[in-house]
């Protein structure tokens, strides 16, 4: 028997047990359960992920020089993404990348329907692509494969799309607090970052997934965090100003991430040959990591440098392998330089044919801009106030994460899980608002959420907006095959409202483009009259439409082009103009009513 029908059979007996069971354990208490499995599997993924990344680069690295170049670093960037980019060619088939725009996407427009190899594909490539030097995170990656998980286990079982949702979720707040230790952020980024609503319903869920991941990650790899921080004092009023400052610096570092990230893959997508891409990508991620092998992987190792450096003997050690190393006094100008780079190299990375996300390049951004700041207000003794280099590094990296994730609790709860440094909770709520105002000035939406809302597809807080970008155009386009012609008769029309159960007809010409509509009530006076049958064309009698709805519009936009007109009828068009059918206001409502009480029930 292969492994396939194996599979097969048990997920086929699990349904059987599942419909035996069903009056005695309802969906809820269902659901709990599952998420429990979700939050154990996930965490395994994850360490597992964690295990591979840090075997592969300790094997490629160990023997590196730390007071000269490394010519290798030239190569195993671009041996990494190469690999990357044959196994999701030629293996996996199928596009991995930007795992929460994906996530964010199933869920709005998918039913919460994410691919079964999602569950494993992402752990494979991304531990090749970072493993090999490339400039991204693990994290993203590791929530794609949660929520697949999730949403895979939903599906075996034939869940609700509500429950699908939560499964989904589950998944990705399993990740989140798998990977970081960090529970309480695992369920704050689900309901910031993918938007879900917390209810008592969706609560208890996203808490067992959380946890139970927590739990497992925290028995296979120790109690402590994954920074070891120790602050050097805590939260201080008279460091405010300091704080204040941070968060704006912060937003800006996440501008400029953001929009130079967005910029560089519209570069990327116009480069058609995915091998000129490779190369492309390649060439600028080895050239940049031989430079600055700071950039080299997740760069946590240079976060628990600036995060436990006391002194410039062991802050100088950022710079070791580059041309800087040695030369103390161009440590500022080094790190800056890394800030700026970092976001060529994590797009370079994911461009050129790699995997993985922006969680760790968010956290590296931003405790290299939080050690500067602190660095250059000490050295001109700003306002006569000292700053804590370390302290400021860990605030740093709360701050950039809140801008870009456009999520300042899962700044907050993440950083102070990660590091331990619940001292500093005020300072870090300072520090993420100030920067997520910052940042929201320019941009309303996060980095995977941009996309996604320019197009009307994402979730949002607003539960009317959720609702309608749940609905899709299809299901509410009722499709007509009876048409008429401008040069038709007044008879010709008479004859098609007989046989027809319809009140307002399209009007097309020869191209089937539409040029008008004809109401019943506008002709009503005249249809009892056969002596005017051939009196009167359609194109006499025929108005024009008083919107019209294209078939890529979102449904916000629909319900808004009714709001408008007043209209209780409106034709839909393509591109082109052909026509495609009408949409009824009541049958939108009445779909909406139906999605609303899925949505909201507890």
């Amino acid at each position: 028997m292969s492994f396939l029908q194996t599979r097969r059979n048990m997920a086929a007996a699990l349904l059987r047990w599942r419909r035996r069971h069903r009056d005695t354990i309802s969906d809820e208490r269902f659901v709990l359960l599952i998420s429990l499995v979700v939050g154990v599997f996930t965490a395994l993924a994850g360490w597992t992920l964690k295990w591979i990344i840090h075997t592969i680069e300790h094997f490629l690295t160990y023997s590196f020089s730390s007071s000269g170049a490394n010519w290798l670093y030239l190569i195993f960037p671009v041996v990494g993404i190469g690999l990357t980019m044959l196994f999701i060619r030629y293996i996996v088939r199928d596009d991995i990348g930007h795992g929460v725009t994906k996530i964010l996407f199933a869920i709005a427009r998918n039913k919460s329907k994410i691919k079964l190899h999602n569950t494993f594909t992402s752990v494979l490539a991304s531990a090749i692509t970072i493993g090999f030097g490339g400039s991204v995170g693990a994290e993203a990656p590791i929530v794609l494969t949660g929520s697949a998980i999730g949403s895979n286990l939903g599906r075996m079982f034939h869940l609700s799309r509500r429950h699908m949702m939560l499964l989904v979720g589950c998944g990705a707040a399993g990740a989140v607090a798998g990977i970081f230790k960090a529970p309480i952020a695992g369920l704050v980024f689900v309901l910031e970052v993918l938007m879900i609503d917390l209810t008592m319903g969706s609560l208890l869920p996203l808490l067992v997934s959380c946890v139970t991941a927590a739990a497992v990650t925290f028995a296979l790899s120790g109690m402590g965090t994954v920074f070891e921080f120790h602050p050097a004092d805590a939260f201080a009023v008279h460091r405010i100003p300091g704080y204040l400052t941070l968060g704006v610096l912060c937003g800006l570092v996440a501008l400029y991430f953001t929009r130079t990230m967005n910029w560089l893959e519209g570069i990327f997508r116009r480069i058609a040959i995915p091998y000129r891409k490779f190369l492309f990508g390649g060439a600028m991620l080895s050239i940049l990591i031989f430079l600055f092998p700071s950039l080299y992987g997740e760069g946590y190792s240079l976060i628990e440098l600036l995060l436990n450096g006391r002194s410039m003997e062991e802050w100088q050690e950022a710079m070791n392998g580059s041309f800087f190393a040695g030369h103390a006094k161009f440590l500022l100008v080094y790190l800056i330089l890394v800030i700026l780079m970092k976001v060529f190299a994590s797009t370079a990375t994911n461009g050129g044919g790699g995997c993985g996300g922006i969680f760790a390049p968010s956290l590296f951004l931003g405790c290299i801009a939080g050690f500067v700041f602190a660095r250059i207000w000490n050295m001109y003794d700003l306002l006569g106030i000292q700053l804590p280099e370390g302290n400021f590094a860990m605030l740093g990296m709360c701050g950039v994460m809140s801008g870009v994730m456009h999520a300042p609790l899962t700044g907050i709860f993440l950083i102070a899980e990660l590091t331990g440094g619940y001292g500093m909770f005020v300072a870090l709520m300072m520090v993420a608002v100030v920067a997520y105002m910052t940042i929201k000035w320019f941009e309303p939406h996060s980095i995977y959420a941009m996309r996604l809302a320019q197009r009307g597809e994402l979730l949002t807080h607003h539960t009317d907006r959720s609702v309608l970008t749940l609905m899709s155009m299809d299901s509410v386009i009722e499709k007509q095959d009876k048409m008429l012609f401008p040069d038709q008769t007044l008879g010709d029309a008479a004859n098609l409202v007989a046989s027809s159960k319809g009140y307002i007809f399209p009007v097309v010409n020869r191209q089937m483009q539409l040029v008008g509509i004809l109401r019943m009530d506008d002709i009503r006076h005249l249809v009892f009259r056969p002596e005017l049958f051939n009196r009167f064309r359609v194109s006499q009698l025929m108005a024009e439409s008083p919107a019209l709805i294209r078939v890529n519009d979102s449904m916000d936009s629909v319900i808004r082009t009714f709001d408008r007109t007043r209209a209780w009828n409106l034709p839909v068009v393509d591109q082109d103009n052909i026509f495609v059918g009408f949409i009824r206001k009541s049958t939108v409502l009445s779909i909406y009513r139906e999605i609303l009480t899925d949505f909201s029930q507890d």
